[in-house]
């Protein structure tokens, strides 16, 4: 393909994008641009290399570039070496956090009204009432804690007029906000091509401004470069400050950590930071206390990274070593359920329950903090019931409580005599509101798994049980005669055992239905489809017979593989169908990014000639890349 000759400056808006081209001399610019040179309108992207050793101009094919980039970009960082103990980095810069824009008051035809009556807002108050306006659609406003927390933190935004004016929130109507909002959603949605192709574009340069750092000489991604703008909390479950208000984070607030010989980013005009740390035994570059649960929340590199990939890494051969030791640590707290120290005896438990039902080990909290979850060692009396005897199955144990982000954990299980026996004594002479563990906590319990193993917690528990039973359930359900289709749900089903373990769960989402319905309609067209093809079929095959031909032998022929095809197209929507209702209520999400050892799966895919795109999306891709790497199909966790 020829290239007219571009000038060195860039004036046709050619910019720098990557680091020399290294087969053509380090001086060498390789620069890149989008041209609208052909009649036909074909945007084209072009690569060209200038180099001070040799004249002119080096075009590259489309096909070079994506070569070049893809080698550029996938980062064998697993193989190089690692830094010394404690140091994460030698040298990071970046440019900061995104803070969210300031508020934009609402236009004068938009109305609030209390009591039927137009009422104006100070601008503080009517953001805050925005936020509530925006969600008027939606089941929270409909639950009074909700209701209750965002109008008891509201108030904290009115003026002492607002305040004496606005007693009752049942007599506020935010309606023409909640209009207002939506009609801007949906014209946003409306936009032509040629304006959305402009929104990319800006947030393109948004990422690129903000969404990366230099690191050891690296170009890293980072992941989350925007703060979270201000609204209404809104938690999982029945969390109790669902509805409160999350500030606006401001510079003020935020902790910037990089190297000491960086350039220091720059806050926002007339502000200043919290702290510039230069601290290079953590992987966060910012970092800042939000107000609802006082928890610290951090800008980090994106899961593709060297720091969080090797991360990942170090969890996953942890729990591998876990293997070695297991049988012995489970002998063990088997003996224990016996000892005369009831501490003994609690501790067993509490880690059976951990092992076996893969139970969070469960932090202690202030009162009134945050929402009553609980975890293994802060079960309650009333948490637990005991059945000696339960449709069929002997000293079952029946759990129902709220675990992590208030999902509810709900599960009967049969246990071993001697742990029922334990708990019936744990719980004697207890009212409903006692620790069932009452001489045990997180503190005891973590210590002596650092004993029995060097790096164990209640985590890499999880983290075993989860990607050994990823493993045992995909050599049990993988038939290697099943086509793509098939093994694909024979992989989700697997799956789905581990996010029952773990308890990942999830609401079924608000278009399950619909969607099921589109599902079933398509079923239902290729099953007509296949009807009419079959009968196709039978009219050539009785006209072959009679005319006994070459074209009536390729008219069967035809129709044959026109009936193969559509069977084919009919059993991979009837899979998806079983797919999508047997995961309706279970997030495999959490397990697969968190708990399962990616090499178990590319191992899998590898060993069954299943492509990795079918269960990695790409960014999962770009995160495990160390994984798909490294690991050959004979892979044992």
């Amino acid at each position: 393909m020829a290239v007219g000759t571009l000038p060195a400056n860039g004036t046709c808006g050619i910019r720098t994008l990557y680091p020399p081209v290294p087969e053509i001399g380090h001086d060498c610019r390789h620069v890149c641009c989008v041209c609208d040179m052909f009649s036909n309108g074909c945007r084209l992207l072009c690569v060209l290399a200038r180099c001070p050793l040799r004249s002119g101009w080096r075009p590259l094919t489309v096909i070079a570039l994506r070569a070049e980039t893809s080698e550029r970009t996938l980062r064998h960082w697993w193989e190089e070496k690692n830094h010394e103990d404690g140091v994460k980095w030698k040298f990071l810069e970046h440019r900061g956090p995104y803070f969210a824009p300031p508020y934009e008051p609402l236009p004068d035809d938009v109305n609030f009204y209390y009591d039927g009556q137009v009422m104006k807002l100070s601008p503080a108050a009517e953001e805050v009432a925005t936020f509530y306006g925006k969600m008027l659609d939606h089941e929270y406003t409909t639950k009074e804690i909700f209701q209750n927390n965002f109008y008891t933190d509201w108030r904290t935004q009115m003026t002492k007029e607002e305040k004496k004016t606005i007693k009752h929130l049942h007599k506020c109507d935010f309606s023409e906000i909640h209009k207002y909002f939506f009609d801007k959603n949906e014209a946003r949605k409306a936009l032509p091509k040629e304006e959305k192709q402009k929104l990319k574009e800006e947030a393109s340069a948004l990422q690129e401004e903000y969404g990366y750092c230099m690191l050891d000489g690296h170009r890293e991604k980072i992941g989350n470069f925007k703060i979270e703008p201000p609204g209404l909390f809104r938690g999982r479950g029945d969390h109790p400050k669902m509805g409160m208000l999350k500030l606006r984070i401001k510079p003020e607030d935020v902790i910037i950590n990089c190297s000491s010989d960086s350039k220091v980013p720059e806050p926002p005009s007339s502000h200043r930071w919290k702290e510039v740390r230069f601290d290079n035994s953590v992987t966060w570059l910012a970092s800042w206390t939000e107000n609802i649960q006082g928890s610290i929340k951090y800008i980090m590199l994106n899961p593709s990274s060297k720091l969080k990939g090797e991360k990942d890494w170090q969890k996953y051969e942890i729990a591998r070593r876990l293997k070695n030791v297991v049988d012995q640590i489970r002998s063990q707290y088997r003996t224990d359920w016996k000892s005369r120290e009831m501490k003994k005896r609690q501790r067993a438990v509490a880690l059976y329950f951990i092992d076996k039902l893969a139970l969070r080990a469960g932090n202690e909290k202030e009162e009134g903090e945050t929402a009553d979850t609980v975890g293994c060692c802060s079960l309650r009396v009333e948490h637990i019931k005991l059945y000696p005897e339960l449709d069929g199955q002997q000293h079952v144990v029946e759990f129902d409580f709220l675990g992590k982000d208030s999902i509810r954990y709900y599960n009967k299980v049969p246990v071993e005599k001697e742990v029922f026996k334990n708990l019936k004594r744990f719980m004697e002479n207890k009212d409903p509101e006692d620790d069932v563990f009452d001489r045990l906590n997180t503190s005891i319990l973590n210590k002596h798994l650092q004993d029995l193993m060097d790096g164990l917690t209640a985590k890499v528990f999880r983290t075993y049980n989860a990607s050994i039973t990823l493993q045992n359930q995909l050599k049990e359900l993988t038939n290697e005669n099943d086509n793509v289709a098939e093994k694909i749900l024979s992989y989700n089903r697997a799956n789905r055992a581990v996010a029952l373990l773990c308890n990942h769960q999830r609401a079924p989402p608000k278009t399950f239905e619909k969607s099921m319905q589109n599902l079933q309609g398509k079923i239902d067209a290729k099953e007509k489809q296949l009807k009419e093809a079959k009968k196709e079929l039978k009219r050539a095959n009785a006209d072959y017979k009679a005319h006994n031909n070459e074209r009536t032998k390729k008219e069967v022929e035809k129709k044959k593989k026109q009936v193969e095809r559509l069977k084919d197209q009919l059993m991979k929507l009837k899979l998806q169908a079983t797919d999508k209702e047997e995961n309706k209520q279970i997030a495999l999400g959490t397990s697969k990014l968190n708990y399962l050892d990616p090499r178990i799966t590319v191992a899998w895919c590898k060993k069954y000639g299943v492509p990795i795109e079918k269960i990695y999306n790409k960014t999962q891709r770009d995160k495990f890349a160390w994984a798909i790497d490294m690991t050959n199909e004979d892979f044992e966790f």
